[in-house]
């Protein structure tokens, strides 16, 4: 039985015997790399199937393990080591593809484990004295993990900024074409399709989805965007939807429909929805249509009904073929214009205060029923008698007949309906302000 070796010659012989297996390995270096490679793409099912990643992999398992034992053989401060660019071209790929960074986190734990294995495996097989082998397997496990923190380090920052710029890029790219695409102007519907991540040639919902607080977060946006999916679930969407922010509290959206026409869409569905996800929630919904063009109409018609729910403040959720909507958006563009023809039309039932909006909104129903006490009550949820007791003191307020300028009295009504205080006289809002 040899002397006991000094702490520093046990040191030194362990540094010399992995310096030799290192060298050793790195001999083998192709089948070292190209057994690694498969055990990490068994281990990464987000990889199957795409070659071009799977590629990639091998060169970044096979660089790096080159640079390992390069570490390992030469003693080269960790502090000094980069990541091969096959790792480093690795890493943006899977921000490129949205491949999740814990992918990338994944392969160099497998890719710890199995080298190291191997390695102490190497280090058992060549060293006899086993108080150095057991130095040498301490020396390598030390290296494996401060290489693997050095690195993997390195490589989700890489990850990290490539994805930001990836993004920021798509966006451009994705903003620029839903330009032209809303627009109307001429284009590839192929590259359209690419470039949205969202199939033209289908039929179409169109949503703006917003909050009313002040302020909006990223939390908004997230609110926003389950509901627009909880939406997509109540009408069976033929996939996920394209939600497009437009700042911290407002998106565009689009619902797919499938190639085939849709039914009617459930609107109690959406109105409750759109209560569960909160007070200050709000949704403005286009008709469904068909292909590009019907993309861009119901966007059109989501906008031109939120216009109207944000003129009038306390809609939640407004459908452009609901009655009265449609020629509202029209009227909402000229709001002046739109006081002078309510204050020309109603008179005195132009009134701000509680009790003349009920006598407008019980005229309303009566003129919409055709003029018939007992369906307007049917809507209003009153008895005929009060019904009539209000159309009688609402046409006494208005001053004028019935049928006196009967088409603006009716619009002037829908659109004191939809749009509000908005478009009541400015003097009769100020004085009663």
């Amino acid at each position: 039985m040899g002397a006991k070796l000094s702490p520093e010659q046990l040191r030194r012989q362990a540094a010399a015997r992995v310096a030799q297996v290192a060298r050793t390995m790195g001999a083998e270096l192709p089948r070292l790399g190209s057994n690694l490679h498969s055990e990490i793409a068994e281990a990464i099912p987000e990889l199957r199937g795409d070659e071009v990643i799977l590629e990639l992999l091998r060169a970044s398992s096979e660089s790096n393990v080159e640079t390992f034992l390069h570490v390992a053989q030469y003693d080269i401060p960790i502090e000094s080591v980069r990541p091969p660019p096959a790792a480093t071209e690795y890493a943006h790929r899977l921000a490129q593809r949205a491949i999740s960074a814990n992918a990338l986190l994944r392969a160099y734990r497998v890719g710890q484990h199995v080298v190291l294995d191997w390695v102490v495996a190497e280090v058992a097989r060549n060293e006899p004295d086993r108080e150095v082998a057991f130095a040498a397997a301490q020396i390598v496990q030390q290296i494996s993990f401060a290489y693997v923190d050095r690195v993997a380090e390195q490589v989700v920052a890489e990850y990290e900024t490539e994805r930001e710029r990836w993004l920021a890029n798509r966006n451009s790219v994705r903003t620029a074409m839903l330009n032209t695409v809303l627009s109307g102007r001429d284009h590839d519907v192929g590259a359209a399709e690419a470039a949205l991540g969202y199939l033209l040639r289908q039929h179409h919902l169109g949503l703006v989805v917003w909050t009313v607080e002040e302020g909006g977060m990223p939390s908004e946006l997230r609110r926003l965007e389950s509901l627009v999916g909880a939406i997509g679930e109540s009408v069976d969407a033929a996939g996920q939807a394209l939600f497009l922010p437009q700042d911290g509290s407002t998106a565009w959206c689009w619902i797919p429909l499938g190639r085939t026409a849709h039914g009617q869409i459930d609107h109690d569905a959406i109105q409750r929805l759109t209560e569960e996800a909160g007070p200050g929630v709000r949704v403005a919904l286009g008709r469904p249509h068909a292909s590009g063009t019907g993309f861009r109409t119901t966007h059109q018609e989501a906008q031109r009904a939120h216009t109207v729910s944000s003129i009038a403040g306390d809609i939640r959720v407004t459908t452009f073929d609901e009655p009265g909507v449609q020629i509202c958006s029209i009227l909402a563009r000229d709001l002046d214009s739109t006081r002078g023809l309510v204050a020309s039309a109603l008179g005195g039932l132009a009134e701000n205060d509680e009790n003349t909006a009920q006598l407008r909104a019980t005229l309303l129903a009566f003129l919409q029923a055709k003029s018939s006490y007992v369906a307007a009550a049917e809507v209003v949820h009153l008895h005929k008698n009060t019904v009539k007791y209000r159309v009688d003191k609402a046409i006494d307020s208005r001053g004028r007949a019935l049928d006196d300028d009967r088409l603006n009295l009716e619009l002037a009504l829908t659109a004191c309906q939809w749009l509000g205080t908005a478009v009541l006289p400015r003097a009769i809002r100020q004085a009663r302000a």
